[in-house]
């Protein structure tokens, strides 16, 4: 029963979920060429002036992918809460989806993840892409909708409930062993099937590529500046700060291209 697995400690599972995270990492780092991006240089480290709030960013990009962010923040020893993310945007040459990880501890030490597929297209009239990379999916999507260790979290957000897929992995759950290596497998899960997509992947013709990209761009921005957390996190750390960090979500600020 869900109330014999020993909880985790939230400063030794925030570090678990940030090694998750730096393990995703790797694989992405393994197949694809990527270089740091100057522009994020001074978020590597971050914090308030108390340091009872402390985060980091690191943004990438190279060849194929033309936005990756690695990025964390919290204070899991004092509150429970931390919020980590790994989000991969892709350049226009194909059109596999963007990728997105989310994972966190709130408040009431229960853990948080967002696992998704960022769609390039719209799925409701372009059947073919729906089918393919969402319909692959959906088993695991209603497999966890039943699943009693989780409970739907829903954002209070309009905009990034429409943001999200329609086989977007959005739960919480106890901080068990079990739900973290739960959330781990899905993980390894979606990057795995993310890679083999990219691997078979069609060209986008050269002609349709300009519009593609500004799409891409635009929905990375409006997101960012769209997140419900923003406002949160400009009472931390004030606007200037929070600014940046919007930005540096979204390639605002980048040197490289």
């Amino acid at each position: 029963m869900l109330e014999q697995q020993p909880n985790v400690n939230s400063t030794t599972l925030s570090e678990q979920l940030w090694g998750l995270t730096n393990e995703l990492r790797q694989k992405i780092d393994a197949r694809f060429e990527l270089h740091p991006d100057p522009s994020v240089e001074n978020l590597q480290q971050y914090s308030t002036l108390d340091g009872n709030m402390k985060g980091s960013l690191t943004a990438f990009s190279g060849k194929d992918i033309d936005w990756l962010v690695h990025s964390r923040l919290g204070n899991s020893e004092k509150s429970n809460f931390s919020t980590m993310r790994l989000t991969t945007w892709l350049k226009s040459h194909i059109q596999v989806p963007h990728l997105a990880f989310e994972f966190g501890t709130l408040p009431n030490g229960n853990i948080l993840f967002y696992v998704d597929y960022i769609a390039r297209t719209e799925l409701l009239t372009d059947l073919a892409y729906l089918d393919r990379y969402y319909e692959p999916v959906n088993p695991t999507f209603l497999k966890l909708q039943e699943d009693s260790r989780l409970k739907v979290f829903t954002s209070k957000s309009a905009y990034i409930r429409l943001f999200q897929s329609p086989v977007s992995l959005c739960y919480t759950g106890a901080p068990t062993f079990e739900t973290l290596e739960l959330t781990r497998a899905l993980a390894h899960e979606t990057l795995d099937r993310w890679l083999t997509w990219v691997d078979a992947a069609e060209p986008v013709p050269e002609d349709a590529r300009e519009a593609l990209a500004a799409r891409d761009l635009a929905l990375r921005r409006i997101s960012a500046e769209r997140d419900p957390g923003n406002k949160f996190a400009a009472q931390i750390f004030g606007s200037e700060l929070t600014d940046k960090l919007v930005r540096s979500l979204w390639g605002g600020d980048r040197i490289s291209h």
